[in-house]
């Protein structure tokens, strides 16, 4: 193999050598993905050589050539579709659905006419390229690439129904005049809920408002012009070409099935759906939606069906009987297999098992609950969480695993377009099947052992959750003497779980269950009852608990404190070993960049990062760390984490070390970095590598990928690149003298303001770190001394204010955060012939009065006041996980905020209620603020 990556290295350019070698070492199938790379040159050597250096080429080509043997053989065919897609700039964004008809239009070259088959498989095909590296290259999320593949088919359909509708006219006639004459086409199952794969059948329903019959010389009455019409598009659609398959059409869902007609008309539908469809047609009805031709009457029909589809008092024996007849069916399917393997669609705890579930859930609480209504999986998922109908233990679980089996269908697909859900049991698949599938889905380092230790895992965890949601209901709820609301699902499943948990912990660990009974979780307890439903089974990890009292109370009091770090617990019980190290290691983030150095891929890098976090947040709680030294803490290892990702995307574009400069501002530059915080990011090159600013690009867009792309534990943190010269308008990387040039004759005052907190964190750090002196000696000699710049800064605090104020009053309402961080700022450009390499907000409230800018009254006020900010926003990501907007409404969340804010802020700022205080400092702040910048410039 070794030989052949060599011979392969003759017909590249040197500069991609390192690179493709990386690449090739992690292909899913090298041995083809290097025999596809040399017969494309072979026959393509111009193309080849294009492709390559075009944004993201090479990782394209060696994706393709190892994830999918029919999307290799169309980039053979047809290297020009590559080209145009990675030329095009679309792979960053997802399409919409105007996109798709607008592009499908100039392929058919705007002509009337039906197209011929082979041209619209083509179509789709190249669609499908394009999909796929958005999909493996981590550009794109599970839910915008169904999403994507579904918009695909609608346009597809769409534009066939139009022109063999008009064919059809033109052969028969028009319809009466003003007579009544239309059909939808409704979409079901995956393509309804815009969950399509890249291999589905499309489940459609096409129904006819016509009355009369056509104007023609062969005049046809509004049903048979109809359903000739349906049976066109069917057999169009369904033709497989030299460019395979367009689509598989399955008419079964239709108003008696197999047996009722093609195209009924609306109003037959209607009565069908109304009196005698059974209940499984109903739940089907809730991924329905009109997709094509005339889409109102579509609409009107399902908005008319909504008190059929979610009734109010439907109770789980009809879901019992729908279970049991599916679950039939799913085992006749299974039972026709021989080979070993899973069937990660039909199996138990697959995808039919969570689809089922959720659906089922709607059906039962989509009378009440209007909110529940969503044809989308997740979508539904996130809604029924929000509503309290699972868990967020619960919620997690079910998305968690229909993500990973989605992806593993997806990857099993791509292999030959084929409608497949057998993931076979041979060393051979797993290992392939293994590399092609995101590393965050499967662990590091991918293998067959992991990806099939993953799947049964979440087999398994779906499973006993249908089982406990569905199968366990067998019996009806006793009746009730007036009618009532359907009880939450917790309330269904069994007695209450505290005390059955409770219960069994006395017997196997009591010391730890007495704990328990003396704590109050509040909102974290559903996600913490289910991580000690996992921790049960664990005897280790129980056996731990039950003998270290220190391990409990941090436990116990991360828990109470914080719902988002309880669910972190209850998808990782794992983070236990965190818990049980804290206060052990000293200066952790001493060691930060070192461990960092040794991870090999991105996903390494935010599997360390999360777990790294944890720990810092967890300290910050239990053991009550300063907030400032927290935050300090926490940019440590966001810094670790950019260093990481550019030493790996600058290794992945063939150059042996990064030289690309990536300086931080905002919270990472000023070293107040914390959980759900966006790092500001500008990348600057060296002036000497500006004939290479196109490959230093590419490894900056793959920087922000790494950072940025959602993953199954969401991102690592998102990156905003818009402070960089001239903003989005501007390149994202930028040379030295381009910065030099920029800030001398047009950066404006808020800018030089903004890169007053700039920080080298990557690259050649020195070199940054020089040039940010010499670009804040440019600032303080054009506004440090500027009366019109002052002024310039108070218009835009208080335009952030307008815009902004009320809906984040906390950062930029009057005497916000804002008002500190503005002042700060301009006190710091006034002095800024003094260059410090990071100041925080107290380093730079002690340098302002070391330097007479503000006396010591201000600045014990100042310190006060961002400290209190500080702490404020520090304890509401601690319980939400997010960047908080506002204070919460709710009571008992004041009240833990009020119980975190005591750990890091001075007594005297705790001594009265949050709000009063809150309002006192908001006062004094904004006093503060209005006279400094009243005053006359020195």
């Amino acid at each position: 193999m070794a030989r052949e990556t060599a011979d392969l290295q003759s017909i590249v350019p040197p500069e991609f050598h390192s690179g493709l070698a990386v690449l090739l070492e992690q292909s899913a199938d090298r041995a083809f993905a290097i025999g596809r790379l040399r017969a494309l040159h072979a026959a393509h050597p111009a193309e080849f050589q294009q492709i390559l250096y075009a944004p993201f080429g090479m990782q394209a080509l060696v994706t393709v050539f190892s994830c999918s043997r029919f999307l290799a053989r169309e980039v053979e065919d047809h290297p020009q579709w590559l080209l145009e897609i990675l030329s095009s700039g679309s792979l960053h964004r997802a399409r919409l659905r105007e996109e798709f008809d607008a592009e499908l239009e100039a392929w058919l070259g705007g002509v009337d006419e039906v197209p011929e088959p082979l041209r619209l498989a083509a179509f789709r095909r190249k669609q499908i390229l394009r999909i796929m590296l958005r999909d493996t290259l981590g550009f794109g999320g599970l839910a915008e690439i169904t999403e994507e593949l579904s918009l695909l088919a609608e346009a597809v359909l769409d534009a066939v129904y139009a022109r063999l509708r008009r064919r059809l006219e033109r052969q028969h006639g028009a319809p009466p005049p003003g007579a009544p004459w239309g059909m939808t086409i409704l979409a079901a199952g995956k393509l309804g809920g815009r969950e399509l794969n890249y291999s589905s059948d499309i489940d459609l329903i096409f129904l006819h408002t016509g009355d009369g019959t056509t104007a023609g010389p062969e005049p046809l009455t509004a049903a048979e012009f109809f359903r000739r019409l349906s049976l066109e598009i069917t057999r169009l659609l369904g033709q497989t070409t030299a460019e395979g398959l367009i689509y598989r059409i399955d008419l079964r869902l239709r108003p008696e099935g197999r047996h009722g007609a093609l195209c009924p008309s609306l109003e037959a539908a209607r009565r069908y759906y109304e009196t005698r469809a059974r209940d499984w047609e109903l739940q089907m009805l809730i991924k329905v939606r009109p997709a094509a031709g005339d889409l109102r009457p579509g609409q009107e029909l399902l908005e008319a069906l909504q008190p059929r589809i979610y009734s109010t008092s439907l109770d789980f024996r009809a879901i019992d009987q729908m279970a049991e007849t599916r679950e039939k069916i799913d085992r006749k399917l299974l039972g026709r297999r021989r080979a070993a393997g899973i069937d990660v669609k039909l199996a138990p705890g697959g995808i039919r098992d969570i689809e089922f579930l959720v659906q089922c859930l709607q059906r039962l609480y989509g009378g009440r609950e209007s909110w529940l209504r969503n044809a989308s999986t997740l979508q539904a998922l996130m809604r029924l969480r929000d509503k309290d109908l699972l868990s967020g233990a619960e919620c997690a679980c079910l998305a968690s695993a229909y993500q990973f089996l989605r992806t593993l269908e997806h990857r099993l697909q791509l292999e030959e377009d084929r409608q497949t859900h057998w993931l076979p049991a041979d060393a051979e698949t797993l290992e392939r099947m293994a590399r092609r599938m995101p590393a965050d889905l499967v662990g590091e380092p991918p293998s067959g052992e992991a990806l099939w230790r993953q799947l049964n895992a979440h087999l398994t965890a779906v499973r006993a959750l249908y089982d406990r949601i569905v199968v366990a209901h067998q019996a009806p709820p006793p009746p009730a003497p007036e009618p009532a609301a359907p009880p939450a699902v917790e309330e269904r499943v069994a007695a209450p779980r505290e005390s059955n948990l409770i219960r069994y912990l006395d017997q196997r660990a009591p010391r730890f269950a007495m704990a328990l009974r003396r704590t109050a979780l509040g909102a974290s307890a559903a996600a913490f009852d289910h991580f000690l439903e996992r921790v049960i089974a664990d005897e280790e990890r129980l056996a731990e608990l039950e003998a270290s009292r220190t391990l409990v109370s941090h436990l116990l009091d991360l828990a109470s404190s914080s719902p988002y770090f309880t669910e972190q617990l209850a998808r990782q019980p794992d983070l236990l070993e965190e818990l049980a190290a804290l206060g052990r290691e000293e200066a952790p983030e001493a060691r930060f960049a070192e461990e960092f150095e040794s991870l090999r891929d991105a996903a390494a890098v935010r599997r360390h990062f999360r777990r790294r976090m944890f720990q810092l947040q967890a300290e910050s709680v239990c053991l009550r760390w300063p907030v400032f030294p927290t935050l300090q803490k926490v940019s440590v290892l966001a810094d670790a984490a950019v260093a990481a990702c550019a030493r790996l995307a600058a290794a992945a574009a063939g150059f042996g070390h990064c030289q690309l400069m990536a300086v931080a501002l905002g919270r990472l530059g000023m070293m107040e970095f914390d959980l759900g915080s966006d790092a500001d990011l500008v990348f600057i090159l060296p002036d000497e590598l500006s004939a290479e600013l196109p490959r230093w690009t590419r490894v900056a867009e793959s920087i922000v990928a790494m950072l940025a792309s959602y993953t199954s534990d969401g991102t690592l943190f998102s990156v905003d690149t818009r402070l960089a010269p001239e903003g989005r308008s501007g390149p994202l990387v930028q040379t030295e003298a381009a910065c030099r040039e920029y800030f001398r004759a047009r950066a404006e005052a808020w800018e030089g303001l903004a890169w007053m907190k700039a920080r080298a964190v990557a690259g050649p750090v020195e070199r940054a770190t020089a040039l940010l002196e010499e670009l804040q000696q440019i600032d303080w000699r054009r506004y440090g001394q500027s009366a019109r710049s002052r002024t310039e800064l108070r218009e835009m605090r208080l335009r952030l204010e307008r815009e902004l104020g009320a809906e984040q009053p906390l950062k930029a309402g009057p005497g916000g955060w804002y008002d500190i961080d503005f002042a700060l700022t301009w006190l710091r450009l006034r002095g800024a012939g003094l260059f410090f390499r990071v100041l925080n907000t107290p380093a730079r409230i002690a340098v302002l009065e070391q330097m007479g800018h503000l006396d010591s009254a201000e600045a014990r006020f100042l310190l006060d006041a961002s400290t209190f900010y500080r702490a404020l926003d520090h304890a509401l990501r601690i319980i939400t996980g997010q960047a908080p907007a506002a204070l919460p409404r709710s009571p008992r969340q004041t009240r833990l905020v009020e119980s975190l804010l005591r750990r890091w802020a001075p007594p005297h700022l705790c001594d009265q209620p949050l709000e009063e205080e809150l309002a006192q400092i908001r006062t004094r702040t904004r006093d503060f603020f209005d006279e400094l910048f009243s005053k006359v410039s020195a």
